[in-house]
């Protein structure tokens, strides 16, 4: 999976840090940042975070990747 800036498919956009694995189950976990409120760290599944969702009858990424750096336009 490509570090860096992913959109949510509500808008909100995301800073990807990297992708970890969880010491009791092993399942791959993404580690990211919100880039707006107060910019709180998260975690979820790679599987969930990668996946496709439904809106509007279309299918569509849950995160959509943007770019590689913080500070790009």
């Amino acid at each position: 999976m490509k570090l860096g800036i992913y959109r949510h498919y509500k808008g909100a956009e995301y800073w990807v840090e990297r992708v970890v694995t969880h010491s009791e189950t092993e399942e791959k976990l993404v580690i990211y940042q919100a880039l707006y409120g107060d910019f709180g760290w998260w975690a979820r599944p790679l599987t969930m975070f990668s996946e496709q969702v439904e809106v509007g009858g279309e299918s569509i990424p849950r995160f959509e990747w943007l770019r590689a750096e913080k500070n790009a336009g």
